[in-house]
């Protein structure tokens, strides 16, 4: 490893943001280093193992799926910038998920990476919304979501212009604010455009072995380009002086010195780094959390009856509630995972069956519990989120479940945070993003979570667009 302590950009968080930022840095000849406080590299969507087990965490599907061809998208944006080639990520489709509403999903709409079969499951279900639905479809394609410049503006204001229904309104709104919204109770309309081409008019799609080839992909290209990283390696503190960030301060007491510093880390965890008094109010941390079941199954979930979704948004009640629970948790509505339910291929499966439940969670009723305490909370809850999203399954007893599964997982807000650092265990950051990324410091620039790109694929988009913006464009 280069010892130099110092670099043309320094970049805080191995993420998938913070990795594409290195990656398109180095390919224009940028001495490029990440620091990583853990030992992981991914953040919110990384794995771990236990008694020799991976288990994914964070992605459930990777949005934005277009099939070889298919121009003018963030998925092809993305394997240009980077310059990997699709084969690379082995993408295989979902088979098809549903929105499910209802006590027990009476109302259901089915989706897959063909938008037509969405549209004519609103046309059977909701007839009289049909028109308005096309005419909101028309002002999702043609707004700009990837403006660095457009002004927010209400999602659930815009949607109403063209949607009366409001359950229709409640099951668009419910898959695209579980899977990126930091917002409660609406979103912006430009982070709603993010979500709804990414989920509807694109689609899911999963590497085999899930995150971890993605991952492997983008640690090999930086690895190539010649980026240096620094794991278990933590930053303290920005230091600063009129206006500009100096030095990073690491958690060994170095320091090391950047004539950039990009942070994937969330914008009020940045800002408690730099910790500089402005005039501004102090940024506050996001309310969303999740806990998330993990069970392992010693056959597919098709053997169960689960057989043909891939994943299932879910609502028991009356409105979709999204926002951060009174008590520990939420179970009125969710997301079910079943990664076995992609189309790998003819006598291609995952060796064992995988059932994910994620619910909202409040973090300050897991993080001050005392260790005991703790765990017998996350049994309760545990069997409070399965029992829940299992009424939107074909029906299994409890006990041909037990027989069936092999091992289980559970991670909380109080995980979120000690694996992220993310303040809150806020899965989406703050509710106020910051399109340009900028900071209080004119050297230090925001990609990730808090910049306002949404998923998988608009994580890795952020990160190519503030380096490009920030550092690439300025300097060419």
């Amino acid at each position: 490893m280069n010892t130099s302590n110092h670099y043309d950009v320094a970049i805080i968080g191995a993420g998938m943001s913070g990795l594409a930022a290195g990656i398109r840095l180095a390919h224009f000849g940028k001495k490029v280093c990440i620091f990583e406080r853990h030992n992981a590299t991914g953040g919110l969507n990384s794995f771990y193992s236990i008694g020799g087990r991976k288990f994914d965490v964070g992605l459930h599907a990777l949005t934005n799926f277009v099939r070889p061809g298919v121009k003018g998208t963030p998925l092809t944006k993305l394997l240009r910038q980077l310059r990997i080639d699709r084969a690379e990520f082995g993408l295989c489709e979902q088979k098809q998920s549903r929105v499910a509403f209802g006590p027990n999903g009476e109302t259901s709409l089915r989706f897959t990476n063909d938008f037509a079969v969405f549209e004519d499951e609103v046309a059977t279900q909701f007839p009289k919304e049909i028109d308005g639905f096309r005419a909101l479809v028309a002002a999702v394609k043609t707004y700009d979501d990837v403006s660095l410049e457009v002004a927010p503006i209400s999602a659930r204001t815009v949607v109403r212009t063209h949607i009366k229904d409001a359950l229709l309104e409640d099951m668009l709104f419910c898959p695209v604010m579980y899977y990126g919204s930091a917002q409660e109770h609406d979103m912006e309309f430009g982070q709603f455009v993010i979500m709804f081409k990414a989920l509807f008019l694109e689609g899911f799609a999963r590497p085999f072995d899930g995150v971890r080839v993605i991952l492997r992909v983008l640690l090999e290209k930086y690895r190539q380009a010649g980026g240096e990283r620094r794991m278990k390696c933590g930053v303290r503190k920005i230091l600063a002086r009129e206006g500009r960030a100096t030095a990073l301060l690491l958690d060994s007491g170095e320091e090391i010195t950047a004539t950039h510093v990009i942070s994937s880390i969330g914008a009020p965890e940045t800002e408690r780094l730099i910790g500089v008094a402005t005039d501004a109010a102090p940024l506050e941390a996001g309310r969303l959390s999740f806990v998330e079941t993990i069970s392992i199954l010693k056959c597919q979930p098709a053997a169960l009856g689960w057989g043909s979704d891939t994943i299932v948004f879910f609502n028991d009640s009356a409105r979709f509630d999204y926002a951060c629970p009174t008590n520990a948790l939420d179970t009125r509505s969710g997301v079910i995972c079943l990664p076995n339910n992609f189309d790998y291929g003819p006598d291609r499966h995952l060796a064992e069956g995988i059932f994910r439940v994620t619910c909202l969670a409040r973090y300050d009723q897991w993080a001050p519990l005392a260790e005991e305490s703790y765990q017998a909370q996350k049994i309760r809850c545990f069997d409070d989120v399965q029992r829940s999203a299992r009424r939107f399954l074909p029906a299994v007893s409890d006990a041909a479940l037990t027989e069936a599964t092999i091992t289980t997982d559970m991670f909380t807000p109080r995980t979120i945070t000690k694996f992220t650092g993310h303040i809150g265990g806020a899965i989406y950051g703050a509710q106020v993003k910051h399109r340009q990324g900028r900071t209080p410091l004119e050297n230090v620039y925001l990609c990730g979570t808090d910049q306002g790109f949404l998923g998988i694929i608009g994580a890795m988009l952020s990160g190519i667009s503030m380096a490009n913006f920030h550092i690439l464009q300025k300097n060419s």
